[in-house]
């Protein structure tokens, strides 16, 4: 498929995975469990069938191990790791290459929305712990709510967060228009982590959505 059809959603690199990010990552992902310290490449696409063929030239290209291969309505997004950075970004740019794309072809990420919520009310707590695959929210913490798109870029806002600020992951939503990261901890650990994700996020460059 020429480049010009071919829109180059999200590429973003996690150069070391933290621990919480890494071991949320294993509750939902249905491929190669990842563990703390690997690199990490979210590639998103559209066409979305798209990511059957670049799955196929990352992973031939390094050693590096497929976590995610997802296709929904809209878009088609992957997910490869590896203990080794250099085979992460090796297959990155093969894949890259094949497409005819640089990095900078990339969507800029987007912040849609930033809540902190401070001192969580017990039945808010109860609500958003129905369905949180991470850390249970305590009643009485801060949470630190944000969106932002494309969606995978999420991921990356997330894993920033974590080296910054002591922090909870709760949940990460990464598949769809939007992504989205819950977190908690206390009212000046979540500032902390809000400003590493917004600036994580705002230093990527890109063209505009």
């Amino acid at each position: 498929m020429p480049s010009d059809q071919f829109s180059l959603r999200c590429y973003c690199y996690l150069d070391r995975m933290q621990a919480q990010y890494a071991a949320f990552v294993g509750t939902v992902t249905q491929g190669d469990l990842p563990t703390e310290g690997m690199a990490s490449l979210y590639v998103e696409m559209a066409p979305g069938n798209e990511v059957f063929r670049m799955v196929d030239i990352a992973v031939k290209a390094t050693d590096a191990k497929p976590g995610a291969q997802i296709v929904e309505r809209e878009f088609g997004m992957f997910e490869i790791h590896s203990p080794r950075q250099a085979d992460v970004l090796e297959s990155g740019r093969i894949v890259l290459d094949r497409l005819g794309l640089k990095v900078e072809d990339r969507i800029r990420p987007q912040i849609a929305s930033v809540q902190l919520i401070t001192r969580v009310d017990p039945y808010q707590a109860q609500l958003l712990n129905r369905f949180r695959r991470g850390s249970m929210l305590v009643p009485g913490e801060t949470l630190l709510v944000l969106e932002c798109a494309p969606a995978a870029y999420i991921n990356y806002a997330c894993n920033e967060a974590e080296k910054r600020a002591s922090i909870k992951i709760l949940h990460v939503s990464s598949v769809g228009r939007y992504g989205r990261m819950w977190l908690s901890g206390t009212e000046a650990e979540m500032v902390t982590a809000r400003n590493a994700a917004v600036q994580a996020l705002e230093a990527l460059e890109g063209v505009a959505g």
